[in-house]
């Protein structure tokens, strides 16, 4: 039996966001089921108002107080739900931390994940975006997801063909944006390790951290935990959302013409052109370190913009807005933010 839903009033999202910006939330409620989810979109004034669900908040630019209900996604539970010989099916509860869901796949000796150790957030915001790093994305072990129909409170199952997973895109940021809530996930992992290391940064951390031979799913982890923590800010320390901006993709000759200007621009193949790293353009443009006061971009990733303490998301946003301009202007490429904006 679920119990009643609570809605508290003017609450404060410090705590609820990683940038650590103190605005508030006019309603604000956790479910940890999905009959408590239910039961708070059947409250009149939850279905009358925008919502927003929050997982782990470290995606999120709040640059006012939020005038709707916030719904704190809480579902628990990671299990293997079957297996065959080569493969395991692994079901985790949406409000999962995303890494602990990494960290039990490797106690329980499955591959498949561990390039996506470390990043933060919980697992129900993973398929909204196909989150990715290190040569791996969530959609190269997707299986299906449950999702909880706002409009109706019925669910539904949509599986890898149906999310239309893009480069840190789904239907969920698109088509569908607002009208599901996830609330478990399916991954299918190898229980043979299959890695990939062909991210050349993992494979000299591996060689740094004197892991020869043939290395584990674990060493792999531990190589990209190493990587993440020397260039990207703790938000416990420094408040951020990682990586604000998304890489962009140019045509061959648009790459071609800029590489004959700038020779050292590096530049990665993908289907129908070539994907720059934001950083680089961002760093060349002068970014790297600036601080404006309260606020900033960070001095050793500059795809992080970071909040010193005490800086408004305003302040982030219109920061962020500068650093577009002027890659924009130097480059002609546009950034696109991969932090959602609210």
């Amino acid at each position: 039996m679920a119990s009643a839903p609570v809605l508290e009033h003017q609450v404060s999202l410090r705590a609820y966001n990683t940038f650590g910006l103190d605005v508030k939330a006019r309603l604000f409620a956790r479910f940890s089921s999905v009959e408590e989810l239910r039961a708070l979109l059947a409250l009149p004034e939850v279905q009358q108002t925008e919502k927003l669900v929050l997982g782990g908040g470290s995606n999120l630019l709040f640059t006012q107080d939020f005038d709707g209900v916030v719904l704190k996604n809480e579902i628990r539970g990671l299990e293997i739900i079957s297996q065959d010989e080569e493969t395991a099916l692994v079901r985790a509860g949406a409000g999962e931390s995303w890494h602990g869901l990494v960290q039990y796949t490797l106690d329980q000796d499955l591959s498949g994940i561990e390039n996506l150790s470390l990043i933060p957030g919980t697992v129900g915001a993973a398929p909204l975006q196909n989150i990715g790093a290190y040569g791996s994305e969530l959609k190269d072990t997707y299986d299906h997801l449950e999702a909880l129909e706002v409009a109706s409170g019925h669910t539904r199952t949509f599986s890898a063909a149906e999310c239309g997973f893009g480069y840190r895109e789904s239907v969920f940021k698109g088509p569908l944006k607002n009208q599901y809530i996830v609330t478990s996930v399916v991954l299918r992992l190898h229980r043979q390790a299959r890695l990939n290391v062909t991210y050349g940064a993992i494979q000299t951390t591996l060689e740094d951290l004197g892991i020869g031979g043939e290395p584990t799913p674990r060493d792999v982890s531990e190589a990209v935990m190493h990587i993440r923590r020397s260039k990207l800010p703790d938000p416990a320390q420094i408040g951020n959302a990682g990586s604000f901006f998304k890489n962009p993709e140019v045509s061959q000759q648009k790459y071609d013409a800029l590489k004959s200007q700038y020779p050292d621009l590096p530049g990665y193949p993908v289907p129908g052109g070539v994907k720059v790293p934001a950083a680089w353009l961002i760093e060349q443009c002068g970014w790297k370190g600036q601080r404006r006061g309260a606020h900033g971009v960070h001095d050793k990733q500059a795809l992080v913009l970071v909040n010193h303490g005490g800086a408004q998301g305003g302040d982030i946003r219109d920061l962020a807005q500068e650093i577009i301009a002027s890659v924009r202007e130097k480059f002609g490429i546009e950034l696109h933010p991969e932090v959602n904006i609210h």
